[in-house]
């Protein structure tokens, strides 16, 4: 009988699930399974030849579930909704974001294999794996394919996937570390006693040594290799043997060919009683690759301690309110509009607003900011951050993935997977560079063996080694991501998130800086300084006409209406508001449509000329750093609205520290001239480099200008408010609280309000890239010299070993040098 359904499996007759191909040619056609398991079953069918059974059998086969590994069918929990809130972000109406930790990554060809494998599955949008973490951020369609299908897929080629979580991955470090230890510990202990019968054997080469006393030595040194061979280096079998199965050359094909030939040749040797052996060679070079291994695993476990520590700021358990009393339950149970204890000394478990009580609050850990924050009712709590002085009560307002410190994680996983053109470029190289390694490696051995030696004899042997150890590209590989991971994490810890790839490789090479004014180079946190100019109408109500049409404004002077002390009652109605970013709003209330913005803004829909009066009031009360904003309607100007802001911290230092590093710094602001020029010459900008009264338009249209000329240009600015420019710019640098993560396209983040943690994110990213250089010209110069020496003879196989274990420890070490970095 012969079964056929399009949409049920072939095998055993249930629905195939679309989205993901697990078919099976069977008879030159593919047929759909609906499991791994069924296609496990009918694919060992087909391969035993006998694919004649499903033309010879009555009925559907039994279900090949039953073959699914336990791991397979525990990956379908991670579909249920209520477990994804944990660790998923839903990016749009299907799409998803997780991060993911992988197992089994040994080497940058693992991370193109997985990158490539990945994303050709169907409904996958994106993936980056960073080298350093071994952590991948994969983006896919839900509707499309489910991320259980996804992490199953990933185990079809070898490696472990699972959702992220800072105890298990400690936990895989940690096993992963003992393991390293047992192995170089038996790989030194074994090789030690190696090198004592090598050092024996090297003197009798020269005062001479009995036949059979140099056989048993040859004996005892092949009996101690085989253990390091079968268990100390098994790590770089599996993984050349993956792969090989998935045709392509990783950095531990050239380790296990070195020594797959190293040893056979040694073999050989001792059988035939004559011949150069290796087995010293072998041991040191076991030795050395899991030593350099053990120091990178270690090095990889320092990268993710800042991280660490964000997440180990959240805490298990909350003190619950409810109407029965006080309740501890776990935070993952907490919902929106939940009320929250927290006593002193306790972590906020998640965001929300205060609303019973005073204290300051710790948020140094989470934005860098060194001092403590007072909080009132009604100011929002940051979840992570630490309740100093007094117990206060909290309506919760965001959870899970919803949460800025989740926010903030995700910032950082995506920005540590990641590549820049740097990394790209490197990975591109290491993973040709394996290929033509192993091919010449075979030119040099029929070399050798045909023109110079022969094969009979056994020296082409220890050439060949040389060639495919001296060279292997790993210093190439480590190069970026190594100093990218230690600087992003580094850079966190100052309040400085990065969102974008390549944020600090052009931070680094840019020459012109552009300020904005409000919210930037000052506080943004505008205080009335006085209300004039009112006329017919008396001042609560002029207040309270402003304060409602800027009631829906995210800008720092709506700020400053809404928070303002005075009793204006109850806000009025606005309809029809339209907002004219960086000049000014309108609304209709009562029938009546209203203007508040600058003069410009109102003479624009009035045509009402204000200017003048507006520098009048400027010059005549000696305003500094002060902005107008009038409140007009058709007829005429009602009231002009002096707000006033302080320089914030760090700026001036900020500006000098970049003078001093021949950059160029440009002041681009909408607001008055008079008061924008102050603030210019508090900070020591030049005037010609001054431009006030402008609309984004024309700070957009000034950046397009510099970078006609040739000019790489960094925007610092309002993180909402100044979208525009921060988009138009190469590197855009957002001046952002937590609450604005999530809307804000700036390729950087600055957290908190200390301008001089941005001259140090400068710095690093200086350093950073100048480490990136010195690993790849160590990579590249190191194998320019060292694959001639291997070709010629010249680098014995004990000596390749220790030049390429070295090569890869100095690249390590060099980025470990900026986690001091300041």
């Amino acid at each position: 009988m012969t079964i056929s359904a399009k949409s049920t499996c072939f095998h055993c007759g249930l629905d195939a699930p679309t989205g993901i191909n697990l078919s099976v040619n069977i008879d030159n056609q593919q047929r759909p399974m609906c499991c791994v398991g069924c296609q496990a079953v009918a694919q060992a069918i087909v391969d035993a030849g006998r694919a004649d059974f499903y033309q010879q059998r009555d009925t559907f086969s039994e279900t090949g579930q039953d073959v699914v590994p336990e791991f397979v069918k525990q990956l379908y929990a991670y579909d249920h909704p209520d477990i994804q809130k944990q660790f998923v972000v839903q990016t749009g109406e299907h799409d998803k974001e997780a991060s993911l930790i992988l197992e089994g990554i040994v080497c940058a060809a693992c991370i193109w294999l997985n990158e490539q494998y990945i994303a050709a599955l169907p409904g996958v949008r994106e993936v980056c794996i960073n080298y350093s973490t071994h952590r991948a951020i994969v983006r896919w369609n839900d509707s499309e394919i489910k991320l259980s299908q996804i992490l199953e897929a990933i185990s079809h080629i070898g490696y472990k996937a699972h959702p992220y979580d800072a105890a298990q991955q400690q936990e895989l470090f940690e096993k992963e570390r003992k393991q390293s230890l047992r192995r170089l510990g038996l790989s030194v202990a074994l090789g030690m006693q190696i090198m004592v019968f090598a050092l024996a054997l090297y003197t009798g080469d020269w005062w001479g040594i009995e036949p059979s006393i140099k056989q048993i030595l040859h004996t005892s040194s092949l009996a101690l290799t085989v253990p390091i061979l079968l268990f100390c280096a098994t790590p770089f079998w599996q993984s050349a043997w993956r792969d090989i199965k998935h045709r392509q050359l990783g950095m531990d094909v050239p380790i296990s060919l070195g020594l797959i030939v190293s040893f056979l040749g040694s073999v050989y040797s001792v059988w035939k009683g004559q011949g150069a052996v290796y087995f010293d060679s072998i041991s040191m070079f076991v030795t050395f690759i899991l030593a350099v291994r053990y120091f990178e695993l270690m090095a990889r476990k320092k990268t993710a301690e800042s991280t660490e520590a964000l997440l180990n700021l959240r805490p298990n358990m909350a003190t619950k309110i409810t109407p029965q009393g006080e309740e501890a339950v776990p935070v993952v149970e907490l919902k929106v509009d939940d009320k929250v204890l927290i006593l002193v000394g306790e972590a906020v478990p998640t965001d929300g607003v205060i609303i019973e009580g005073k204290s300051r609050v710790d948020e140094s850990l989470l934005t860098g900011e060194s001092r403590a924050l007072s909080k009132n009712i009604s100011d929002v709590l940051v979840g992570g951050s630490m309740n100093l002085d007094s117990p206060l009560q909290m309506r919760v307002t965001h959870i899970g993935q919803d949460t800025i410190l989740s926010t903030i994680l995700n910032l950082l996983e995506r920005a540590q997977g990641e590549k820049p053109k740097i990394s790209q470029l490197a990975d591109r190289i290491a993973t040709r560079f394996v290929s033509v390694i192993v091919f010449l490696a075979i030119a040099v051995g029929l070399y050798y063996g045909i023109y110079i030696d022969g094969f009979a004899s056994t020296n082409w042997i220890g050439i060949v080694v040389a060639v495919l150890v001296v060279t292997c590209p790993c210093a190439l590989s480590l190069a970026t991501p190594a100093a990218m991971t230690i600087a992003i994490g580094r850079l966190s810890q100052i309040g400085l998130l990065i969102r974008t790839k390549q944020a600090l490789e052009t931070l680094e090479r840019a020459d012109y800086f552009a300020f904005d004014k409000t919210g930037t180079l000052t506080q943004g946190q505008l205080q009335f300084e006085c209300v004039v100019e009112c006329q017919n109408i008396e001042k609560e109500q002029a207040l309270a006409i402003a304060t409602a049409l800027e009631k829906s404004s995210e800008h720092p002077i709506a700020q400053a209406f809404l928070n303002n002390p005075d009793d204006i009652g109850e806000l009025m109605s606005v309809a029809h508001i339209e907002n004219q970013v960086g000049a000014g709003l309108s609304g209709e209330i009562d029938g009546q449509c209203w203007y508040l913005g600058n003069a410009d803004y109102i003479a624009k829909q009035t045509g009402l000329v204000l200017s003048s009066k507006v520098s009048e009031l400027l010059e005549n009360n000696n305003l500094q750093a002060a902005t107008i904003i009038c409140l007009a309607n058709m007829q005429k100007a009602y009231a002009v609205f002096i707000l006033q802001d302080k320089i914030r911290t760090g700026a001036k230092v900020l500006i000098e520290s970049l003078q001093s590093m021949g950059k160029q710094i440009v002041l681009l602001s909408g607001d008055h001239n008079i008061s924008v020029q102050l603030i210019a010459k508090q900070l020591g900008i030049a005037k010609q480099q001054v431009h006030a009264e402008l609309k984004p338009e024309d700070k957009l249209s000034y950046l397009k200008t510099l970078q006609q000329q040739g000019s790489i240009v960094a925007m610092i600015g309002d993180g909402i408010n100044d979208a525009p420019v921060l988009a138009g710019a190469q590197v855009s640098i957002a001046m952002g609280n937590g609450t604005q993560l999530a809307a804000t396209s700036a390729d950087m983040v600055l957290l908190n309000s200390d301008l001089k943690q941005l001259k140090q994110g400068i710095s690093i990213a200086q350093k950073t890239m100048r480490i990136i250089r010195q690993n790849l010209i160590w990579a590249l110069v190191y194998n320019m010299f060292a694959v001639p020496l291997a070709v010629m003879g010249y680098v014995q196989p004990w000596l390749a070993a220790i030049g390429m274990s070295l090569s890869s420890l100095f690249v390590v070490l060099n980025a470990l040098r900026l986690r001091r970095a300041k």
